[in-house]
């Protein structure tokens, strides 16, 4: 029998005991074992790369949710009685509550199951788009925009669960290029809402924002149904309040807020940001700002997973270390640019910078799962017991991280406002991320790979021959971390 046939019989696609079956009304895997390299070659990848498929689907359009105030406020002109400043707090509403409902979306997939908790979230998108077509109209008061912007939230939510769930499915060899194109694919939904945005707004006009929610309701639909008929539950993953208090506890995880909140924090953003700040710094009408919004959104986006593929080929850590330096240098030319507010120079600076978040996303989010392998590592714990360790509690700090990070958009947008209020500009802004791109630097440079490089320097020496003292406790303490 082929490992198709028996999956669809709902038998062991491998022989080896594991089965697919119905419980609870939807499709549950009770044997899953990637990192079993006969499992994964005869049964494993196939089941992995379908579930992926229809994650980033589902991810995508979750995305295109979340972004969607982003092009709403394009097609909000004087009649709406917005300030340009209020703008900025309206789309930064959807990136809080996207933030915070990472951390329950996490524990939803063990909760329920990847597949079913996938189908749920995908129709509770179906939520803020219908309030939105009803309220979108000039004479709505701000405080109903803000609630209404409030409920695109749940679109950011669906990053984590989907996240979690993909990690579950990928041995850790393959987790850097899985979770890069799962978040990747995602992450295009922004660009993808703000070109069709740009489509409404240059054929229909600005009066017609309703053609966008009509476009997105459909797809919405076939995302659920999608995820109904062709993905999976993993029954092994199961919730672990151990798990998410040993990750809060845990050092590392903070560590990588920071690091993610740095890069994706900075990718969502200026995605929600950019036509704001094209039209208020350099006086863009909407059908100019929503020409060139989706640019950066789609490069970052589509760059994602090769970050996630050269940190799997040379350690994350390094990888995010070098991104977070030439970000810096791009927040150099953006500073320059909007200071003497050359447009050209302005658009490469933060296209290049944009370029650069997605590439950090994918390398950033390798290191979590690698970070808590090596932890096992170091307790002693080896084979399967320190693959399932490294499982417990990277899934369980992916919700923490993923929500922190989502917060970084939030401050962005604030900062944003604030610069634009006092100073008439977003120079201000830029100068604060500056700072943050390079204390993120520091911090990675500091706890991933210093300590570890001096640790290997010394093994080196000794393998040699070479007369040396024991590496400082500090040293072995990081030392594990030289492949993060």
């Amino acid at each position: 029998m082929t490992a198709a046939a028996a999956e669809t019989r709902n038998e062991s696609p491998d022989g080896g005991g594991g089965a697919v079956r119905q419980r609870r009304g939807g499709r549950w895997i009770e044997r899953w074992d990637p990192e079993d390299e006969g499992f994964w070659r005869e049964t494993g990848e196939r089941i992995a790369r379908r579930n992926l498929v229809f994650s980033v689907l589902s991810e995508h359009i979750g995305f295109s949710v979340w972004s969607l105030w982003s092009v709403m406020v394009l097609f909000m002109g004087p009649e709406y009685g917005i300030a340009p400043a209020e703008k900025f707090f309206l789309v930064a509403m959807p990136t809080v509550v996207g933030g915070v409902l990472r951390v329950p979306y996490t524990f939803a997939v063990a909760r329920f199951g990847g597949r079913n908790w996938t189908v749920i979230s995908a129709a509770m998108l179906l939520v803020p788009t219908s309030v939105a077509a009803v309220v979108l109209e000039p004479g709505t008061s701000y405080t109903t925009f803000l609630l209404v912007a409030a409920l695109a939230g749940v679109g950011g939510g669906n990053f984590a669960s989907s996240m979690t769930n993909i990690n579950s499915f990928y041995p850790l060899r393959k987790k850097g290029w899985a979770l890069g194109m799962n978040a990747g694919g995602g992450n295009i939904g922004v660009p993808v809402i703000q070109l069709l945005g740009l489509l409404v707004i240059g054929t229909a006009g600005a009066a017609h924002p309703r053609i966008v929610l009509a476009v997105y309701v459909p797809l919405i639909v076939v995302a659920a149904v999608c995820a109904a008929l062709f993905m999976d539950n993993l029954a092994p993953v199961t919730n672990d309040t151990g798990a998410a208090l040993d990750a809060a506890r845990e050092p590392h995880t903070w560590v990588m807020s920071l690091l993610y909140l740095g890069t994706f924090g900075s990718f969502i953003g200026y995605s929600f940001a950019f036509g704001l700040v094209l039209q208020n710094q350099f006086a863009r009408t909407p059908l100019q700002a929503a020409s060139l919004t989706f640019i950066g959104p789609l490069l970052g986006s589509l760059i994602r997973p090769v970050g996630g593929r050269l940190a799997d080929r040379f350690g994350g850590a390094r990888i995010t270390l070098g991104n977070f330096a030439a970000m810096g240098l791009a927040t150099g030319v953006v500073i320059y640019a909007s200071s003497v507010r050359s447009l050209p120079v302005f658009l490469v600076g933060f296209i290049v910078l944009f370029v650069l978040t997605g590439l950090g996303n994918g390398s950033t989010y390798k290191m979590i799962p690698g970070i808590f392998q090596a932890q096992a590592l170091r307790r002693g714990l080896a084979g399967e017991e320190a693959a399932a360790y490294g499982r417990r509690l990277s899934g369980a700090a992916m919700g923490l991280i993923g929500a922190v990070g989502a917060l970084g958009g939030l401050a962005i947008n604030l900062a944003f406002r604030q610069s634009f209020l006092v100073a008439g500009s977003g120079t201000p802004a830029f100068v604060s991320f500056l700072g943050c791109y390079v204390v993120c630097g520091a911090v990675t440079w500091t706890v991933y790979l210093r300590p570890a490089a001096r640790a290997r320097r010394t093994a080196r020496a000794a393998d040699a021959g070479e007369a040396t003292d024991a590496a400082p406790a500090d040293e072995q303490r990081h030392a594990v971390y030289a492949e993060v």
